[in-house]
């Protein structure tokens, strides 16, 4: 019977010894949430604002902002 206690014993020890698996998880969880992240913050300068609201500048107060011969600084790099 000793000889069943060691096998279990080694095979226990053995268990317990399988590498970095926990710590290889979280390495793996930290960078796939930093790289969307990181993904996130610079795609965030590529957007364009659509949104409308290109009656708030000088047009609003009765300005030429958005016509012929007004400011077109916003399509400049277009």
């Amino acid at each position: 019977m000793p000889d069943t206690v060691d096998t279990a014993a080694a095979l226990l020890a053995a268990a317990a010894q399988q590498g970095p698996g926990d710590t290889l998880r979280i390495v793996l969880l930290v960078s796939i949430v930093g790289g969307a992240l990181l993904a996130w913050f610079l795609l965030r300068g590529y957007r364009t604002d659509d949104s409308g609201d290109a009656g708030t500048g000088d047009s609003a107060a009765g300005g030429t902002d958005g016509g012929p011969g007004g400011n077109t600084d916003r399509d400049a790099s277009a």
